[in-house]
């Protein structure tokens, strides 16, 4: 973070960059707060603010130029990485703020004694979400080039203002690799005719039962009457015993008759 580090041509619009590019432009009621969160004892705290002026957001930096500059705030940047904790505040009355943390750039005419500073923007005419969205899509774009630089080798990680950032490839992670085929096709289960379990009974759990041809077929088929087969070779058990006393009953009761 740094003020009044920004360069201005004469119409007092800030000069780019090298290969800076700028993505978001807030309407001119925009709002600007500088302060330190806390007091710390034997430690001046530090504020600044501007009631008017436009935010923008580059491919590298955030830039704020108040409508009126004075001697303390002719402008504001911040480069991309050095803010955390970014969000929109949207209360029910009044406009959207965006507020976030900043870590101050040596030499940005900052106290060197506050190691992080609060800021606050209010939307007036509205812009908030845009924005904070254009912001953090840059801002995860940078930190992927960042951390694909550490990987191959770099020290001290890329410069900025050489990122492509349109023609970034996304981020991996070391030994994954992603295959680029196709997934196999799904096996699509064979249609059932209607005509088949259209006359079949259902259990309560949904399986269909056999058919009864089905089942006859299963079970052993019956013996038919005129189905004719060889004489036995010998009587059945005890068949003399039962014809012995067939006899006795027989004779007896001839005696009784004609006596």
């Amino acid at each position: 973070m740094a003020l009044n580090w920004v360069m201005l041509d004469s119409n007092q619009r800030f000069v780019p960059l090298p290969q800076e590019r700028i993505l978001y432009t807030s309407p001119s009621r925009t709002t600007l707060s500088l302060q330190t969160p806390n007091s710390y004892p034997g430690k001046e705290p530090f504020a600044i603010s501007s009631s008017s002026g436009k935010a923008y957001v580059t491919n590298q930096r955030v830039v704020y130029l108040p409508t009126a500059p004075t001697a303390h705030l002719q402008s504001f940047s911040a480069p991309i990485l050095n803010l955390q904790d970014t969000h929109v505040d949207a209360p029910f009355f009044g406009a959207n703020s965006w507020t976030g943390i900043l870590r101050p750039v040596s030499g940005g005419n900052i106290p060197a004694h506050h190691a992080y500073v609060k800021i606050s923007m209010t939307f007036k005419e509205g812009g908030a979400f845009e924005f904070a969205s254009t912001y953090e899509r840059i801002k995860e774009t940078i930190t992927q080039a960042v951390e694909v630089a550490r990987e191959s080798g770099g020290q001290q990680g890329p410069n900025l203002s050489d990122i492509n950032l349109e023609q970034l490839p996304a981020y991996e992670e070391v030994g994954t690799t992603v295959s680029s085929a196709p997934p196999p096709p799904l096996q699509q289960p064979s249609p059932i005719s209607p005509r088949a379990t259209s006359h079949a009974p259902l259990r309560e759990s949904g399986t269909v039962l056999s058919s009864e041809a089905d089942q006859n077929r299963k079970q052993p088929a019956a013996p038919s009457s005129n189905q004719q087969y060889p004489p036995p070779d010998e009587p059945p058990p005890g068949y003399e015993e039962v014809q012995q006393h067939s006899i006795a009953d027989d004779l007896e009761q001839r005696l009784r008759n004609s006596s």
